[in-house]
């Protein structure tokens, strides 16, 4: 058996090569120095070793944990000067571990998730992704479980300070949970009826049920964490009225839920709907009525999100319209991928121009179709309209989904301001322009994965209390 293993790897490996040209790798670097999971965990995952290691000794890796802690954000791929996709290479090998039954590296990766990643679960169904490699879902809940079911006491309180955290998305839980680790009195302040942030508002039931959200909050809250919902800072109380709480120092996480514009006419009309307003009521169970005709304006993640749900809604045809070409389309590759095996269609290179109503309602959206220039400043091809190339589709809804940005209205006063509305930080300590508050997550680098802002709140909560103990 062992000798049929070696002869498949080497037919595999082979095959490797010459799709992904993995002999044409640099060995810059890249892909480590941008990998969340570096940070997260360094002594365990190396990915620029890892590829490297893949056709020296491909039978030695098949065992390893470090093939299964690739969390999908693709921030390897869109920064490395190849073009590699290294999450789609190591799922390839991750698939063949799992065909011949490699399954120990697996259960190892799972263990270093659950010490090292508050919301292992979480993570688990929307980053890592091991049923990708065909692996029985069942037995990834089978290691899992046990810290899930398994009673949980709170830490002891050493430190005498309050922490305020205002968000309780993944950067807001990640901070809390490692800061009342330390030993510190932590308070989260949530809007919302229940907490989550985007991650109960927007992320579809499909990708992440919500029972396995309410599981890992619950463990959080059994170690002593108080998460206050139903508050609004901003309107309920102030960042001044928690300070004179005797608060000693704030964590910002409040992420990016505003919804931008798109700034045409009939933006108003009835059956526009905003992405993340219409992924929030499909979450929380509100009748959303569509229609047969769909269609999705954007590119990212979002996009790719309400396009899938809207599908589960048993929409008949649902159509992305992307500005740009699917090289430059920002949504996650593999996200993509699925989405279009499921019947999504994405028309690449046309933007809308206006959205076409009838009593009141959309009927309609005039396109035009695009060309790529010259790089802007995001560095993706700035797309330029084709003179004569207007073009009209017939639609039951429209659904908005260009774009993310936070919500600051609630800052205090001298708290520095991004141009792009994003809250200034120092990068190495987190710490607004105002001492003793910090901020991470979506509301200091705009819409991101979970993964990186779980290494926002990680960071966070060492800079918070190295601040406290008078290190900062």
């Amino acid at each position: 058996m062992e000798s049929e293993a070696v002869t498949v790897s080497k037919e595999f490996l082979e095959k490797l090569l010459d799709v992904e040209k993995l002999k044409y790798c640099y060995e810059c670097g890249i892909c480590t120095a941008s990998c969340p999971i570096v940070e997260l965990v360094p002594r365990h995952y190396h990915p620029r070793s890892l590829l490297q290691r893949i056709p020296q000794n491909l039978e030695g890796i098949l065992t390893q944990d470090e093939l299964w802690l690739c969390a999908w954000c693709y921030r390897c791929y869109k920064r490395c000067p190849q073009g590699l996709r290294l999450p789609e290479i190591f799922l390839s090998v991750r698939s063949l571990a799992a065909e011949q039954g490699y399954l120990r590296g697996l259960e190892k990766a799972l263990e270093i998730i659950k010490r090292e990643i508050p919301l292992p679960a979480v993570c688990c169904w929307v980053c890592f992704h091991p049923e990708r490699a065909k692996v029985d879902r069942q037995m990834i809940v089978s290691v899992l479980e046990p810290e899930e079911e398994r009673e949980t006491p709170p830490v002891p309180k050493t430190h005498g300070e309050k922490i305020a955290i205002i968000g309780s998305g993944p950067a807001g839980l990640t901070a809390a949970y490692e800061l009342i680790k330390k030993g510190y009195l932590v308070t989260v302040f949530e809007s919302m009826p229940e907490p989550g942030g985007m991650l109960r508002k927007c992320i579809p039931e499909y990708r992440l049920p919500k029972t396995v959200l309410d599981t890992e909050i619950k463990r959080i809250k059994k170690l002593g964490v108080e998460i206050r919902t139903n508050v609004t800072v901003g309107k309920d109380l102030t960042i001044d009225d928690i300070l004179q709480r005797d608060y000693k120092a704030i964590f910002i996480a409040t992420g990016a839920h505003k919804s931008r514009k798109l700034g045409v006419e009939g933006e108003g009309l009835k059956g526009v709907l905003h992405a993340l307003d219409f992924l929030r009521d499909v979450n929380l169970g509100k009748k959303v009525k569509l229609g047969d005709r769909i269609a999705v304006l954007g590119g990212g993640n979002v996009a790719i999100d309400a396009a899938r749900t809207a599908l589960r809604l048993r929409s008949k045809e649902v159509n992305i319209l992307y500005r740009r070409s699917r090289e430059e389309m920002p949504a996650n590759p593999w996200e993509v991928k699925e989405a279009e095996s499921e019947g999504v269609k994405i028309q690449f290179l046309v933007a809308p121009k206006r959205i076409l109503g009838k009593d009141g309602q959309v009927a309609a959206v005039e396109c035009i179709r695009m060309r790529l220039g010259e790089p802007d400043e995001s560095g993706r091809r700035r797309p330029i309209p084709i003179e004569g190339s207007e073009f009209t589709a017939d639609l039951d809804a429209v659904i908005l989904a260009i774009g993310e940005a936070p919500d600051l209205s609630f800052l205090p006063k001298g708290m520095e301001v991004a141009e792009e509305n994003t809250i200034t930080v120092n990068p190495f300590t987190m710490e607004t322009s105002l001492a003793g508050i910090f901020a991470g997550g979506d509301a200091v680098s705009g819409p991101a994965t979970v993964i990186e802002a779980i290494v926002a709140g990680k960071r966070a909560a060492v800079s918070i209390d190295r601040y406290l103990k008078g290190g900062n």
